[in-house]
């Protein structure tokens, strides 16, 4: 007979009291002010997630919305390509929150489109900044925190782009592929501190990012997709709060695909 871990109760009395997944637990999530990030934080504060908005953009209307809703949110100007503003990011969760519980890594840019040889430098630079070297600084920077407190979950924003590779994306594909490597080395490190860490990959999704992508590429994105469609924000967002909340609690250092079947092929 196997014997249900303490998470496992916890799990089973909040389902018996229809307790939210997330309640009272403080998240930070950077590229929230849209796509992705913006949907995991709407998802996370109906959870009863107390949501820290940070982005390089002003988050200020889509906390405000958060707020209406009757979440609890606030918004935080944060380039992640700055360890030093992710480092006070941290830090006013903590202030404002008083913990730390959830970090998601959903900044991020998409690059120029050029082959290898002909990628430039400038682009290449400024894609690893965002993409990887954000994800390493948050992560470091929330890691401190949970290790102190001995829990916490991480959930990063990888890509199928990561997983296969895609030409003519050689900087995207490689900070992405980055990421996925980085959330299995943090997931062995932090586990002994009771800290899970996880990456969700999405395949094609309706983000503005996609919809800023050259005319006609959705339909060649649609095409590829066993599934006939695009995916959108908020099915990636129900990936993310599963490996952030206790549902998840056996699962660390996993690459969870979100991609209409992409991947399948």
């Amino acid at each position: 007979m196997t014997l249900a871990g303490p998470e496992a109760y916890t799990s089973a009395v909040r389902l018996s009291l229809q307790v939210p997944l997330l309640q009272d637990r403080v998240a930070v999530i950077t590229g929230a002010a849209s796509g992705i990030g913006l949907a995991t934080a709407q998802l996370f504060a109906r959870e009863g997630a107390r949501v820290l908005l940070a982005d390089v953009q002003d988050a200020t209307a889509a906390a405000e919305d958060i707020r209406l809703a009757g979440g609890t949110a606030w918004p935080l100007r944060v380039d992640v390509s700055d360890p030093e503003q992710v480092r006070a990011c941290m830090a006013a969760a903590v202030e404002e929150g008083g913990r730390l519980d959830i970090l998601v890594t959903a900044a991020g840019v998409g690059g120029g489109s050029a082959a290898t040889a002909d990628y430039a430098e400038t682009d290449f630079q400024r894609v690893v900044a965002v993409n990887l070297a954000g994800v390493f600084y948050a992560m470091k920077y929330a890691l401190q925190v949970m290790q102190r407190r001995g829990s916490g979950a991480i959930v990063t924003i990888g890509s199928v782009v990561g997983l296969v590779g895609l030409a003519r994306s050689p900087a995207y594909a490689a900070a992405k592929g980055g990421v996925v490597q980085l959330t299995k080395v943090a997931a062995l490190e932090y586990a002994v501190h009771n800290v899970r860490v996880n990456c969700v990959c999405p395949g094609m999704i309706d983000t503005p990012m996609v919809r800023r992508a050259p005319a006609g590429a959705q339909e060649v994105f649609i095409a590829r997709q066993p599934l006939g469609r695009l995916g959108t924000a908020a099915e990636v967002a129900q990936a993310v709060l599963y490996l952030a909340s206790d549902q998840s609690s056996f699962v660390t250092g996993a690459t969870l695909a979100v991609d209409g079947g992409y991947l399948a092929q």
